[in-house]
């Protein structure tokens, strides 16, 4: 603590003292000044991983409408039930009947 003491009370404390105020004014622009500053890396931090969970979210829902197609293509059951309960499809002479 004697160092220190020394460094702001002696023979150089004019630049001492600028250099802690100049460094002061530094890191306080730098948290709360215009521009790029902390609190925009923050926010733009939080975004980006915002971001990551909507396109995890859109390529986990993209996979299962891509396991839906190839299942429509692969197994005419499945691409009868689809159509019966989307479009409403019938076989000749079968009755439909519409709930909403």
């Amino acid at each position: 603590m004697g160092k220190i003491y020394d460094i702001f009370h002696g023979p150089r404390r004019r630049f001492a003292w600028f250099v802690v105020v100049l460094s002061s004014l530094f890191l306080i622009s730098w948290i709360v000044g215009p521009g790029h500053t902390f609190f925009h890396w923050a926010k733009a931090a939080i975004e980006v991983r915002r971001q990551e969970k909507v396109i995890e979210n859109y390529e986990a829902e993209n996979a299962e409408l891509d396991r839906r197609i190839n299942m429509m293509k692969n197994d005419r059951d499945t691409l009868e039930k689809f159509a019966r309960e989307q479009y409403n499809f019938a076989v000749p002479g079968e009755d439909v009947y519409v709930v909403e």
